[in-house]
This record gives C-alpha cells, structure tokens and sequence, in this order.
C-alpha cells in the first residue's frame, strides 16, 4: 500500500513530524519491498527508454530505511542490472539472465549504503540514503546487523517456475 496519499479540506491530521532517518554509510541488508514500470524521458547521454523504479528496505542496526532506486533499462546501464540480480541470486556469475521484475519483491541481498547531498528546492542543502554498490550472493561480506531482525541469510538460490515435463527428484 502506498504510504502518500491526499487529503480532503475537512480531514484530521495527526503527525507532527516525518521521522526521517539516516543510516551512517556502509554495507547493510536489504529486502526487495516493491517494484514499478515506468519510463526515462531520455538525456544527452541516455535515450529513452523504460525504467523499473525498485523500493527497499535498508535494515540498520536500530532503524530500518526505505531507498528508491531507478533502474534504466538501457544497454549502457546493463552492468546495475545484472548487479541487481546477483546480489539477490536470481543471476548466476557468467550466465545469462532473462528479467524478473515481479519475482524480485521479497528477495533479500546485501549492498553499500552512502550519504548523498543535495540542494532542495527551497535551496538548502538535504541528505539522503542511497545505493552505492549491490553485492553478488556469493560475496563474503560482513553487514551491519539488525538488533531486533534476524541474522542475515544467504538468499536462496533462484530457479525459473519449471512449465511441466521432466523435473530432476520428482517421481
């Protein structure tokens, strides 16, 4: 469910602040909340084309984060992509890989956080959380751990739904 919604002229308010909460960098677990089709209007150095724009959770030690992410479908950017899907085993190191977008809600992986700054509109300058660098599966890599979550588990290998016929241990 989407967290921004309207108002009406006559409705109850009740939150007095945003909570906003900045992780410190480094590298964090993640889960695969969401995931949206939508397009790249195109720049100077990128043309048009689609973009999935992918929402996690970023789980730190006290608090947990949501980061947004674009991912442009184009082939001068097919290197995020295939991180992507390494860091959540839904791609194997060599091997092709045909997309899964909706498949990836869920998924667990491993990545490094940074602070990005920014000028907002008003002028001032504001902080965020972003993406850096998405770890494969296989990478041994030591994350901040959650205090209430549990510990961080290798993501299950990713296999395709099989289409009928012959399956490998089935009788």
């Amino acid at each position: 469910m989407d967290n921004n919604y309207t108002f009406d002229w006559e409705d109850e308010i009740n939150n007095e602040s945003s909570d906003f909460v900045l992780l410190p960098e480094g590298d964090y677990d993640f889960t695969v909340e969401k995931f949206e089709r939508g397009t790249f209007d195109g720049s100077d150095k990128l043309p048009a084309c689609k973009k999935a724009v992918v929402t996690f959770t970023i789980w730190g030690a006290e608090d947990k984060v949501s980061v947004t992410e674009n991912f442009l479908l184009c082939s001068s950017l097919e290197w995020k992509l295939s991180s992507l899907f390494l860091s959540v085993g839904m791609k194997k190191h060599g091997e092709p890989l045909r997309m899964n977008w909706t498949g990836l809600v869920g998924q667990k992986g491993r990545c490094r956080i940074y602070i990005d700054t920014y000028k907002k509109k008003d002028g001032t300058d504001g902080k965020s959380n972003k993406i850096k660098k998405f770890y494969a599966y296989d990478e041994a890599v030591e994350t901040i751990k959650p205090a209430a979550q549990p510990a961080y588990q290798q993501p299950a290998q990713y296999s395709a739904p099989q289409t009928g016929g012959w399956q490998a241990g089935k009788f």
